[in-house]
């Protein structure tokens, strides 16, 4: 196996274990099992598994804002691009598996310990309010509204990761255009 193959496959395996037990929960050699990498490989990409969860944090933050973009591009009309953001946060709270923010998650856990994974926390949550800020301004919004959506979002996370539930969705969702009707 060469190494593209076995980073990926490492990170899969990275990706379904830290996301689904959490970061301190998994060991490097739960990651050896459940990817088929061996350990020694292992090492040789990831030489320490702080490396292996900034990594799965870096590669997941594309996905995610990947989907989200497109979720929200599918809107023609830019106002509604920013309401979008709410609806595809509940469905993504629906698939199978949703345990809450992986950033959020991973930062409760290492955040205090591990500067390279608090920096790769606070990197995903500056792009995604960004992008917020952008899809504000673009339907021709103040800026500062950005800052209240993304809390609406931030906080639906948290919710929805406690709750188990896709509520926290459309109630930020609502709260959003109320926002937006008033600003």
């Amino acid at each position: 196996m060469d190494s593209a193959t076995a980073r990926e496959k490492a990170l899969d395996a990275a990706e379904t274990l830290f996301y689904g037990r959490g970061v301190q929960a998994v060991g490097m050699d739960d990651v050896r099992g459940a990817s088929g990498v061996s350990l020694k490989r292992l090492y040789q990409l990831f030489p320490a598994k702080e490396q292996l969860v900034v990594a799965y944090l870096e590669r997941r933050d594309e996905r995610w804002r990947g989907r989200l973009a497109a979720h929200v591009a599918g809107h023609k009309d830019p106002e509604r691009r920013i309401l979008a953001v709410f609806d595809w946060l509940e469905h993504w709270f629906a698939e199978p598996g949703f345990r809450g923010c992986a950033w959020i998650n991973a930062h409760g856990e290492l955040g205090a310990t591990s500067p390279r994974v608090a920096e790769q926390v606070r990197a995903h949550k500056t792009a995604f309010r960004a992008y917020l800020t952008d899809l504000v301004t673009s339907a021709g919004r103040p800026g500062h509204l950005a800052g209240p959506l993304f809390l609406l979002a931030e906080g639906a996370m948290v919710t929805a990761g406690i709750t188990g539930t896709t509520q926290p969705a459309r109630e930020a969702r609502e709260a959003a255009s109320t926002l937006l009707s008033a600003g």
